[in-house]
């Protein structure tokens, strides 16, 4: 799947999260060449829909989607709240063993919050538009294929490299 149909597809949608978080996220599979939860782990070992998760404090609760090592994802409609649905993976992540990103969307946003010990974890915001970017598609990849690239501290080096290497080619041209 292309970006631009990813985003045609799902721009607008209203649907209810019940209705639409599998397709919603097994299109981001299709969008960036990632094997689908089932395709992966027939056995629902460590990358399914809806886990089971024991909440911290009592209790029992699903995230809609996990990877182990990688994500937990929380799904919300249009208009759900996704601070709750953070507050919810909040809850769940200790049972999820503790992966590196959590996640919230309402089809429209995705939001990444990197769970990194010792590190300042500031959440990273992709609408439909920033997919069409190559700094969005690489923060999708990311979630999928390299967790770590999320670090704040990775982010800042790479934002810093590019910048370098704009530095050079402009040097480049000015000498020519």
């Amino acid at each position: 799947m292309m970006p631009k149909q990813f985003v045609d597809k799902w721009r607008g949608n209203t649907s209810s999260e019940r209705q639409v978080y599998q397709q919603h996220f097994l299109d981001l599979c299709e969008l960036i060449g990632h094997a689908k939860p089932a395709a992966m782990d027939a056995g629902n070992a460590f990358f399914i829909f809806e886990a089971g998760a024991v909440k911290h404090g009592g209790g029992n609760g699903f995230a809609d989607v996990w990877y182990k090592g990688h994500f937990a994802i929380e799904y919300k409609g249009s208009h759900g709240n996704l601070d709750r649905a953070y507050d919810q993976l909040l809850q769940y992540r200790e049972s999820l063993e503790n992966p590196p990103l959590l996640i919230v969307s309402n089809i429209q946003t995705i939001i990444i919050h990197p769970n990194f010990t010792n590190s300042v974890n500031k959440p990273i915001t992709i609408s439909l538009d920033d997919l069409l970017t190559p700094e969005g598609i690489f923060c999708i990849r990311s979630i999928f294929y390299a967790p770590d690239a999320l670090q704040t501290e990775k982010i800042a080096e790479r934002v810093t490299t590019q910048a370098a290497e704009k530095f050079s080619h402009l040097a480049a041209h000015l000498d020519k």
